[in-house]
């Protein structure tokens, strides 16, 4: 089963920014909403269209044409320089340690385009920041060199955090300082999704709710035992652009619209992965058109 709820402040780089702004606590989406979700208008369930009826919102955000309304300009003028080879957010595959690195630095309050640039800078030549051992190498003081160059903020803190989350996976979450699958969490917590949280929060200094949030979603389309799972920063967005409001119901809509949706472009070892990162790719790329501002430009392209 999905995580159990739990209360947010919604700070970090994924704050509310235009749609969706009033909708400041992160909720497990498997059982009844809160009264203040309710209140919000974000209880309100949408009944997926039948499989005869392909849902356009689906088919746009899967597409390469919704991209661009999913991430910061700043991503897209970077990559003019650095070139299409370049590892982002938005478009990269990540390994779980890459994913936890992300999660940490995403609930940081900071901006989105900083949380993203961020992660931009660290990931890609001459960082490379990619596995325990690299961020240990650095150390606190290559760390913070490389948040300078990304210009963001809280950056001795952030360095700190990283490199305390590396001794982690070395120490507690995986088998050495090469270790970028972290199998030791899953395997210790008998494969429930619970005690793989509990785990994290428990030896990453700075992960909380919200970072466990932004980890779990995207940590499904490779951890099965998360899925579905969606936050509710996320499925405030996805309301707003017309999608269901549960978890359940989303993955419903993408079962039911499957053999009509191009996914061809998702890699994966069998259809059952694929779908999981299908609705990785959904969520991230609606709360990533919500954080932009983007809501009404995913609709009208769209319809």
């Amino acid at each position: 089963m999905p995580p159990k709820k739990a209360q947010t402040n919604g700070s970090g780089a994924e704050k509310p920014t235009k749609a969706g702004a009033s909708a400041s606590k992160d909720e497990t989406p498997n059982s009844q909403m809160s009264d203040d979700a309710k209140a919000d208008g974000i209880s309100k369930k949408r009944k997926a269209p039948s499989s005869s009826e392909p849902n356009k919102i689906l088919q746009f955000l899967l597409s390469p044409s919704s991209l661009d309304l999913c991430r910061p300009k700043d991503e897209i003028e970077d990559l003019k320089t650095r070139g299409p080879e370049t590892r982002t957010y938005s478009t990269s595959t990540f390994t779980p340690f890459e994913g936890l690195v992300c999660a940490l630095i995403l609930s940081r309050p900071i901006g989105h385009m900083l949380g993203l640039r961020s992660i931009r800078t660290i990931f890609n030549p001459p960082y490379e920041f990619t596995t325990p051992k690299r961020i240990r190498e650095a150390g606190n003081e290559g760390c913070r060199k490389a948040l300078d160059e990304a210009r963001t903020q809280h950056r001795q803190k952030m360095a700190e955090e990283l490199v305390l989350l590396a001794d982690a996976v070395v120490n507690s979450l995986g088998h050495g300082d090469e270790d970028v699958n972290l199998e030791r969490v899953r395997e210790e917590s008998g494969h429930d999704n619970e005690k793989e949280r509990e785990t994290l929060k428990k030896n990453v200094k700075g992960l909380g709710k919200t970072g466990l949030d932004i980890f779990g979603r995207r940590i499904q389309g490779i951890w099965p035992e998360f899925y579905p799972f969606a936050d509710q920063r996320t499925l405030a967005a996805a309301e707003n652009l017309g999608l269901p409001g549960s978890a359940e119901e989303l993955r419903d809509m993408l079962d039911g619209n499957w053999e009509k949706l191009d996914v061809k472009g998702i890699e994966a070892m069998d259809d059952e992965e694929k779908k999981r990162k299908a609705f990785v790719r959904v969520l991230e790329r609606a709360v990533g058109a919500d954080l932009e501002g983007n809501i009404d430009s995913i609709k009208s392209e769209a319809a």
